[in-house]
């Protein structure tokens, strides 16, 4: 395939799916959601990729009010950093429990429990169902492996007392049900893993752009988004724009995220080049006036060829950035 070369002053990056693969622990966070509310986890996750938690539960949960929004997104993107984090804690634990066997000590290691993620009250602590890396098929929804987990540790009329509110009062011993629902979750959560990984070529392509280049857009808020950079050797740059930041009127599909940050930067926006892998974060990019390169990280070609991007590529490794000139007169210069 013939390659394209091109000149741009900066880059904006989308964060998840671009930068960072967390889609597995987004995945599980939003698939809680949807089990809570007896939707479709497939659905809902399809639904909201690529766009702010906030206007996605404000969708959703309708019944948040306005002042208690901030804390809910806050408490949200916290359960999915606790989702990716599950697996390596439950690693810790089973070594620290070996330990203590081995030492004959006798010491307890604290029970890993999805405090923070949404629980009845308001939020919840359920995923969805990522694809198998060894396989590469779909696996059974956590909401399915935890509803056969509990069936056979609650009574059969009792497990769907778990997932539906209003039935919660027929639940004999409500001790005895959260337990096995925290033990059915630690089970889950020891037998996958949703950690967050830095995707292929995004280390080389941040380290050829000078600081002050390149900037963040990112549809998470500033809990999750700072997290999952930080958890795979990403430092965030000065600008970094996330969810909740107030100069936002909009998020994507809208073009805002994108201007605010080429103007934090300093650079028209039509100057600038937007990575992206959704079709709403690639809209958003076109929209901004960008020259937008989509990375098939988290869509299939097909479902992201249609949306506008100027370049499809399977991931940044396809492309590469060189400087050109110096100070302010610097230029990137692209081949795709």
């Amino acid at each position: 395939m013939q390659s394209t070369t091109f000149r741009a002053d900066a880059v904006l990056f989308d964060m998840d799916g671009t930068l960072t693969d967390s889609i597995a622990a987004v995945e599980a966070a939003w698939g809680a959601v949807a089990v809570e509310l007896g939707l479709d986890p497939e659905t809902v996750i399809a639904a909201t990729h690529g766009k702010r938690a906030i206007d996605n539960l404000a969708f959703y949960r309708p019944e948040i009010k306005a002042h208690e929004m901030d804390a809910a997104v806050e408490a949200f993107e916290q359960s999915i950093l606790d989702f990716a984090d599950s697996f390596k804690k439950c690693a810790e634990r089973r070594a620290s429990v070996s330990e203590s066997s081995e030492s004959g000590s006798g010491e307890s290691t604290p029970v890993l429990s999805p405090a923070s993620a949404f629980s009845r009250s308001g939020s919840l602590s359920t995923p969805s169902s990522p694809t198998d890396p060894t396989t590469g098929a779909r696996r059974p929804s956590f909401a399915t492996r935890l509803s056969d987990m509990l069936a056979s540790a609650l009574p059969e009329d009792s497990v769907l007392s778990v997932f539906d509110e209003s039935t919660e009062d027929k639940l004999v011993d409500e001790k005895r049900a959260d337990a096995d629902i925290e033990a059915a979750w630690e089970t889950e959560a020891d037998a996958v893993d949703r950690s967050i990984h830095i995707l292929p070529g995004v280390k080389d392509m941040i380290e050829c752009i000078p600081d002050g280049r390149y900037a963040v857009a990112t549809s998470g808020a500033k809990t999750y988004a700072y997290g999952a950079m930080t958890r795979v050797g990403i430092t965030p740059p000065p600008v970094t724009i996330t969810a909740d930041d107030k100069r936002l009127k909009a998020g994507k599909p809208a073009p805002d995220p994108f201007l605010l940050a080429a103007s934090c930067l300093g650079f028209d926006a039509k100057r600038c080049v937007v990575f992206e892998d959704s079709p709403s974060g690639i809209r958003a990019g076109v929209a901004s006036g960008a020259t937008v390169i989509a990375v098939c990280t988290s869509h299939e070609r097909s479902k992201i060829e249609g949306c506008g991007a100027h370049f499809v590529v399977d991931d940044m490794r396809n492309v590469r950035c060189v400087t050109e000139g110096e100070g302010k007169g610097m230029q990137l210069v692209f081949t795709v």
